[in-house]
């Protein structure tokens, strides 16, 4: 399935050093505003060291990882959802995408304008979210207009939609985002329609920077008022420094592991990222394994087999017959395809069967 995610934020946050450290590819990231004219898209493998082993024991010639594609897209101020700045263009740009990775800037850096000219991460989300809301508001608003003609057809959609669409405005209108409207899964399947900014789960990404003052360090009031609104929203957050990940990035293995030690940190920022989208989008892995390949594909937790099957095949769904399973731990502990047929780890499930993380499947189909 595919999988983008936006980055956003104000001018100089930390937005494209970060998409460089992600994606190893060069785009501008220069000191001021606006420097990123069009959106730059890099796709990037999902971590998962689970695909070496099992590269390994089938004897794969190659390995193909789970990818998400980023979207980098310029910086947002005050007014973009009027037109100001490159606005209305780029808050297209991130309609398109599935997620949204909000990056605020948690340090203080006077070598490092900040087009507020002030550090206040709180501050800088409700600037962001607001210009996301305003937007979402006026599709509603449009929206709502165009449905009378239907509803007067008599269409029970339409007017179930109108329903919701007249509870969600106020609710937008007084500050909130869209996602935060308690709503049935067949309310939130029609508002799909409207792609709404908004509705999209958001992942705050809390840039730090090595050797400046960094909030969350000296326990600053301010990452207190930050830390009180992700919890209060119930918002899920990573901190990372995205200049020591773009440092990182043309590194081999052994000398990133050299780097981290120096800076203080063991842990890939960058892959805790990447886990994190993964975990709020609600996704997972599954395996196919052979000597040809062996690959991961990205499903939504809780997904059937012929559900999971459709994203190698659509014949892998319409055409299901049953699934050849076998977890991922089964596997390694029984050493081989064949020996965990022979003690009974490999099993057949039919069409009811949930996929689970790491299961490794080879499906049947007419």
């Amino acid at each position: 399935m595919s999988l983008s995610i936006a980055i956003v934020g104000l001018p100089n946050v930390g937005k494209s050093t970060l998409f460089n450290a992600l994606t190893k590819k060069s785009v501008p990231a220069e000191n001021y505003p606006f420097c990123t004219i069009d959106p730059s898209v890099g796709v990037v493998a999902v971590p998962d060291n689970r695909l070496e082993t099992l590269r390994v024991i089938s004897g794969s010639e190659k390995v193909i990882p789970a990818i998400v594609e980023f979207v980098d897209i310029a910086g947002l101020v005050k007014g973009a959802a009027a037109g100001e700045g490159l606005g209305n263009k780029f808050l297209a740009n991130i309609r398109e995408c599935d997620m949204i990775a909000e990056v605020v800037r948690i340090f203080e850096d006077e070598d490092i304008h900040h087009v507020s000219g002030v550090i206040d991460p709180l501050s800088d989300i409700e600037v962001i979210n607001f210009e996301l809301i305003l937007a979402d508001a006026e599709t509603v608003s449009h929206r709502l207009g165009t449905l009378e003609r239907d509803i007067r057809t008599g269409n029970k959609d339409a007017q179930l939609l109108s329903d919701i669409l007249k509870r969600l405005l106020p609710h937008l209108e007084s500050g909130k985002l869209a996602n935060q409207l308690e709503l049935t899964d067949e309310e939130s399947e029609l508002l799909k329609e409207l792609h709404l900014l908004t509705m999209k789960p958001f992942l705050y990404v809390c840039n730090r920077k090595t050797g400046a003052f960094n909030l969350d360090d000296h326990n600053d009031e301010r990452w207190h008022e930050l830390m009180d609104f992700f919890t209060s929203t119930k918002s899920e957050y990573i901190v990372i420094d995205a200049g020591v990940e773009h440092e990182l990035k043309d590194l081999e293995e052994d000398e990133k592991i050299e780097f981290r030690r120096e800076y203080g940190t063991q842990d890939s920022g960058i892959d805790a990222l990447i886990r994190a989208a993964y975990h709020r989008l609600g996704l997972m892995s599954y395996f196919t394994t052979g000597p040809d390949e062996t690959r991961a594909w990205t499903i939504k937790q809780g997904s059937k087999a012929p559900k999971a099957g459709a994203v190698i095949h659509s014949d892998f769904e319409t055409k299901f017959i049953r699934a050849q399973i076998v977890s991922f731990q089964d596997l390694v502990d029984s050493g081989s395809l064949p020996a965990a047929r022979e003690i009974g780890k490999l099993r057949t499930e039919g069409k009811e069967y949930v996929v689970q993380n790491g299961d490794v499947i080879e499906f049947l189909h007419s």
